[in-house]
């Protein structure tokens, strides 16, 4: 498309957009699972960096660029810096406030007791999936064009806020929870 509108394009290359209103459920799996408490499976690396933006910013930022009539392409994700597993699980906790003991499993540990990356552990893509760029894509020149970042604590509370009217059965990705009880118990039991 580039080439055959020069200077005319706009291609923006979002990674996964998240906030309310988001039904796949790989974002907010985090935050319902956080607001049970109790114990969480953690999975992997605690330093496995992850990647996503909230809606709001990315259609704010889309809308500035049309406006602008800039083109070029643009990888549109965040947040502006590396963002780990850990420290998006210790905001959730912290951003809701509830009593939870998170228990970060090894990788070969969880692909051995059937749970997988992404589907039933959402923002989590095994290592040894060799998936090395996924989660950690260069965003300076959208950064650069103007694009910024709401607190990850807002995304994430005002995700709780949209969450609170839906149904549990509503909700479809991420791990079962008697499956999470039984790898935690298995783990736990292994004293590993």
């Amino acid at each position: 498309m580039e080439r055959v509108f020069q200077g005319r394009s706009l291609i923006i290359r979002p990674g996964l957009i998240v906030g309310p209103y988001d039904f796949t459920d790989r974002f907010s799996y985090w935050i319902n699972r956080i607001a049970i408490g109790g114990e969480v499976l953690a999975p992997g690396r605690r330093d496995k960096r992850i990647q996503f933006i909230d809606v709001r910013d990315l259609a704010e930022w889309i809308i500035r660029m049309v406006e602008s009539k800039a083109n070029g392409i643009y990888n549109a994700t965040g947040p502006e810096t590396g963002l780990t597993m850990e420290e998006f699980l210790n905001t959730c906790k912290e951003t809701i406030g509830n009593k939870v003991d998170l228990v970060w499993v090894e990788e070969k540990f969880l692909l051995g007791h059937e749970v997988d990356g992404w589907t039933d552990m959402p923002l989590w893509i095994p290592d040894s999936m060799n998936m090395p760029g996924f989660l950690t894509v260069n965003i300076q020149k959208a950064m650069d064009a103007g694009l910024n970042f709401r607190p990850l604590a807002k995304t994430i509370r005002d995700t709780l806020d949209w969450e609170a009217s839906r149904t549990v059965t509503e909700r479809k990705a991420g791990l079962d929870p008697d499956k999470e009880k039984a790898v935690l118990k298995d783990w736990n039991e292994k004293g590993l």
